[in-house]
């Protein structure tokens, strides 16, 4: 948890980039919600910004980090049901301390601007899944194809390696569609306590990734797999059927949303463990 000179710190950060209010941010903290993350062994100097992309829905408010000098592997991250907020600008800037030109998107950005989540990870889920509801197979195809066209558009990214992305709850579709998006592109595909990965729909989001050539991890939550234990399984045989190489896990003792520091049920040891194989798909994958 914060000390009183972290929360003073952050806040001041936060309004001033009008990433959240005073009250939204007591909020978090009073909910008992951790907003620091441990620190990057030997951390590059990044610097980033809010961001605007166009899209052929209309204009996605973003955050882009990257290191502060050179170029580096882009990685596109896709937020969870509540969205961006700074929970993931911190897990942004945290990847891009590690080397990565990291694009964190607004997926709600045709309904609201972020935040779109009155408490962040703390927000009663009816009050966002309204907006969840509005996304689809299209959207995730056009705004991927979008969103790598803009990296690759970057003076920071290095576009001679491949680009990363990963998802969060909803954002593990959006992940593996991305790869779809951009099979040529795409090196690595990781997803974190993912939702509907693996349907018996022929455009389920685990066939449309295994017709690419990406590295998968794959990091499921515990209640997840007591609620749908055959999705591990058709992951697995889907990817070893296809040649890909895959990294499929069920964590024990994690319960979904259990990666992002202000979910009610973050776990930070076995969060850091899933940051760690992050961080070793990327370093093979995007090498």
């Amino acid at each position: 948890m914060c000390d009183q000179k972290h929360f003073d710190d952050d806040l001041e950060d936060f309004e001033a980039r009008g990433w959240v209010t005073r009250k939204q941010f007591g909020a978090l903290l009073g909910a008992g919600m951790s907003m620091m993350l441990p620190q990057v062994a030997n951390a590059v100097t990044v610097v980033d910004s809010e961001v605007t992309i166009a899209t052929p829905d209309g204009t996605c408010d973003a955050y882009f980090v990257h290191p502060a000098s050179g170029k580096a592997p882009a990685v596109l991250i896709w937020p969870d049901i509540f969205g961006l907020r700074p929970s993931f600008r911190q897990m942004g800037k945290r990847l891009a301390e590690s080397g990565y030109s990291v694009l964190v998107v607004n997926p709600f950005y045709r309904t609201k601007k972020a935040p779109t989540a009155e408490a962040g990870g703390a927000t009663p889920i009816q009050q966002v899944m309204p907006m969840a509801q509005t996304l689809n197979e299209t959207t995730h195809i056009t705004d991927a194809t979008a969103f790598i066209a803009w990296l690759d558009n970057q003076e920071s990214v290095d576009k001679n390696r491949k680009l990363g992305t990963q998802g969060y709850c909803m954002g593990g579709p959006m992940a593996f569609r991305t790869a779809a998006a951009g099979p040529k592109r795409v090196g690595a595909v990781a997803s974190f306590h993912g939702g509907g990965l693996a349907t018996d729909k022929p455009n389920s989001p685990h066939l449309q990734a295994a017709k690419t050539k990406a590295q998968f991890l794959v990091a499921i939550a515990a209640n997840d797999d007591a609620r749908s234990p055959k999705d591990k399984t058709m992951l697995k045989e889907t990817f070893e059927a296809a040649h890909l190489q895959a990294e499929v896990e069920v964590y024990a003792e994690a319960a979904h949303g259990w990666c992002p520091p202000d979910s009610r049920v973050y776990n930070e040891a076995l969060a850091e463990k899933a940051w760690s194989r992050l961080l070793a798909l990327y370093g093979k994958a995007l090498a």
